[in-house]
């Protein structure tokens, strides 16, 4: 964030509600001293809603928080940015609980004039107290046959991964409640609060119930291709609705969808995505499962990939691979020109057959390729077959 308020007039946070955005601007030394308008005070988004260009021009240097509240606000912030030649780096800091990229006036009324970033539930390092992500940048930038060892070098614990999965990773459960009752508690509250005023700060719905129950379904459903006419027989709902629900999740960062990844781009597009979900925890507890499976651990190995993507000075992409005869990988990295396949398996001692598929996408991406890991729920970190590492999950993040 400290590089981006160098280079544009305008940084905007986003994140699902309650990762921690308000905290965030609020503490961070290089914002000391920043004056700080919340949105969720009533005098402050009257003025946003009726005057937005007063509250613009209040400070020369100011962070709004809870921007979504009050979509206008962008255009007052627009003109402001505008009347400066040159521009004024880092002149607004905005926090939203919503992809304001997914919000077409938004999106609209700041290109070319803002950086945005995300910021997600806590990584398992910062549950841990540790401000870091896993470096999966080390793939990239080492030869395969170094991966072993600098994996090794590491210094990382063990960690049962379905606590994990269970506590998620918003700060409050992650860091303050002790058990799965306080924890459901908070979570029940949390889905209350967001059905009740963020959603409707986004769009007006009619009936919450079913919005809810498309949340339940889709949380059902997680590491599945998103169909909606499927999702919409589980909820009882025709698909258009679905559509327009699936989309409002995927705005207020709730719901995630991976794409398929093709050399040929425009097939990207066209193919079905996958869905996952912004947070274990929430998912399961949605769910009303007690027990992770392992697409849970697929999905926090995916909040891990998104949370390290969002510190990378040059974007890598994250698909899923998926070969019309059914040939699977979880997760394939795009860096530039290089590939990296990932696939997880809740196995403690992973066999042959848990790496075919990688194999299959190392022989058909040659190039691009330098190896693969195969992430399991074991101790050992061994070359499982020519160029597929298999590693401990706790390992590499």
């Amino acid at each position: 964030m400290e590089r981006a308020l160098a280079v544009t007039p305008v940084v905007v946070i986003t994140g699902a509600r309650q990762t921690g955005k308000s905290t965030l601007v609020q503490t961070a030394p290089f914002l000391e001293g920043c004056p700080y308008f919340t949105l969720d005070r009533l005098d402050i988004l009257e003025q946003a809603s009726r005057t937005p260009d007063d509250l613009a021009r209040r400070e020369s240097r100011m962070i709004i928080d809870e921007v979504q509240r009050a979509p206008d606000l962008l255009r007052a912030i627009k003109r402001v940015v505008d009347e400066n030649r040159p521009r004024i780096a880092g002149q607004f800091v905005l926090t939203g609980s919503a992809n304001l990229l997914l919000m077409k006036r938004v999106s609209e009324s700041l290109a070319g004039r803002a950086t945005y970033l995300k910021l997600g539930p806590f990584t398992r390092r910062e549950r841990s107290g540790s401000g870091s992500v896993g470096d999966w940048t080390a793939f990239f930038d080492s030869e395969a046959e170094h991966w072993r060892e600098l994996l090794l070098a590491r210094d990382a614990a063990p960690e049962e991964w379905h606590d994990l999965a269970r506590v998620g990773g918003y700060p409050t459960p992650a860091r303050e409640l002790a058990n799965d009752a306080d924890r459901h508690i908070w979570f029940d509250g949390y889905i209350r609060t967001y059905l009740e005023r963020d959603l409707q700060a986004l769009s007006a719905i009619d009936n919450l119930v079913d919005f809810r129950r498309v949340m339940v379904a889709a949380c059902l459903r997680l590491g599945n291709l998103v169909n909606q006419t499927e999702l919409g027989r589980d909820a009882g709902l025709p698909q258009p609705t679905v559509h327009r629900y699936l989309n409002l999740l995927e705005t207020s960062c709730q719901l995630v969808r991976l794409p398929a990844f093709s050399v040929n781009r425009t097939k990207r597009l066209i193919k079905s995505p996958k869905a996952y979900w912004s947070d274990t925890g929430l998912a399961l507890d949605l769910a009303g499962s007690v027990m992770p499976a392992g697409v849970h651990l697929e999905n926090m190995v995916l909040t891990e990939l998104l949370a390290w993507r969002e510190l990378e000075v040059i974007r890598s992409e994250i698909f899923y691979w998926r070969t019309a005869s059914g040939q699977e990988v979880d997760f394939v990295i795009e860096r530039g020109d290089q590939l990296l396949p990932v696939e997880v398996k809740t196995t403690a001692q992973p066999r042959l057959r848990d790496a075919e598929h990688l194999r299959t996408f190392l022989d058909e991406y040659p190039e691009q390729t330098k190896g693969a890991l195969l992430l399991h729920t074991g101790d050992e970190t061994f070359w499982i077959r020519d160029s597929v590492l298999a590693v401990p999950w706790w390992r590499v993040f």
